[in-house]
Order: C-alpha cells, then sequence, then structure tokens
C-alpha cells in the first residue's frame, strides 16, 4: 500500500490543484465556496496529506473548467496516442473516502498522459471488506464496469446486485454506488468513467 501512496504522490496532484487555483487568482474559500468541499480538505489535498477521491476531483476540475486528466498527467504531456502494455499501468489513483478511512478498491489509469478526452478508463482492483453505507459515492457523469475475473457485490442506491467473471454494469453514477470483493481472490475489471466536464 505504501508503493501506491508513493506512486500517487509522483502525480503531484496536490500541486496541480494549488497551481490552477492560483492561475485563476481563486483563495481556498473560493474553491471551497465552488466545489462545497471543506477549506480543510483542499488544505490538505494541496499539501499531498489527502489523496482525493475521484469524486472529488470531478468537482474541483468542474470549478477550474479542465478536464479531470489534467491530475494524472505530465504536464507537459500532449501525445494523441497511449498504449498501456500489460503491467505497465504504474500510475494508480487509490480512492479514498470523505468520511475517513481506506477504500475498498484501486483505480489504475490506463489512459495516462492522453489529453483533451470525454472518458477516463482504469484497471480496478478491489480489495475484500465488510459493506458499510460509508462506502457509497457519487459523482455527476457515468460508469461502466466490465468485471474481468472474481466476484464483487455492487451497491446501487437501494438496490445490491453481485457480479462475476464477465459480467457487465452500465449506470448514473449521480446515484450513491460503491463495491465490496466476495471473492477470497482480489476481482479486477475494467472501469470507464464518463462526465461531460472531462
Amino acid at each position: 500500500m505504501n508503493n501506491i501512496r508513493e506512486e500517487v504522490k509522483e502525480l503531484q496532484i496536490g500541486r496541480k490543484v494549488r497551481h490552477l487555483r492560483q492561475q485563476r487568482r481563486m483563495t481556498l474559500q473560493d474553491l471551497a465556496d465552488q466545489t462545497g468541499l471543506s477549506k480543510p480538505l483542499l488544505s490538505q489535498i494541496e499539501n499531498d496529506q489527502v489523496i482525493p477521491p475521484l469524486a472529488t476531483l470531478l468537482r474541483i476540475s468542474k470549478a477550474f473548467k479542465v478536464g479531470i486528466e489534467n491530475f494524472f498527467q505530465e504536464e507537459d504531456s500532449c501525445e494523441k496516442c497511449i498504449l498501456v502494455r500489460s503491467g505497465e499501468s504504474r500510475k494508480l489513483i487509490q480512492r479514498g473516502l470523505s468520511r475517513g478511512g481506506s477504500p475498498p478498491y484501486i483505480y489504475h489509469s490506463l489512459a495516462y498522459g492522453k489529453r483533451d478526452r470525454n472518458i477516463e478508463p482504469f484497471l480496478m482492483e478491489f480489495e475484500s471488506r465488510t459493506w458499510s453505507d460509508d462506502l457509497l459515492v457519487h459523482h455527476e457523469g457515468q460508469e461502466f464496469l466490465y468485471l474481468l475475473e472474481g466476484e464483487v457485490e455492487f451497491h446501487y442506491g437501494d438496490r445490491v446486485i453481485t457480479l462475476g467473471s464477465g459480467d457487465s454494469i452500465f449506470y448514473d453514477s449521480s446515484e450513491p454506488h460503491g463495491y465490496v470483493a466476495l471473492s477470497d481472490a482480489p476481482p479486477r475489471g475494467i472501469v470507464v468513467l464518463y462526465s461531460r466536464e472531462f
């Protein structure tokens, strides 16, 4: 898990947030007002004390009117075609929880370095966890999951759906949702996140 945290730090998400905020001559309070996030949380993100979840980055990117991909790539990257070989997705995003605690899944970005895209593809690894409503998240947009291996329990609003290898699900991500692993071996799947704000 420490390796994941170090790789996330390499992305310098906090520095990018601060740079965008200062570039727009916004105070932390201005950003807090536009995102609905607290000033202390934004300060922790800018100082790399907190790894922000995707839902939080979506709010921040919307406030700055930039695509979420800006937080996952080198600043001078302008590749038109991105190839990620098997086993080479080294940029990892661990999804945090707004109420604290460690998240039940890890995202590996599969389009790191590609600008101006409308979707965000990830390889997602699920961790075994006892379900709690604290694991529910929601954000603007839509999501698609294709489960490659294992079994997961998907919570969507009041529904609970068991997904197995080869199953897929497409849903409006503004509805509270979350996953936990059911199988002993960690399940893995391909997730595609879409937002008009990218």
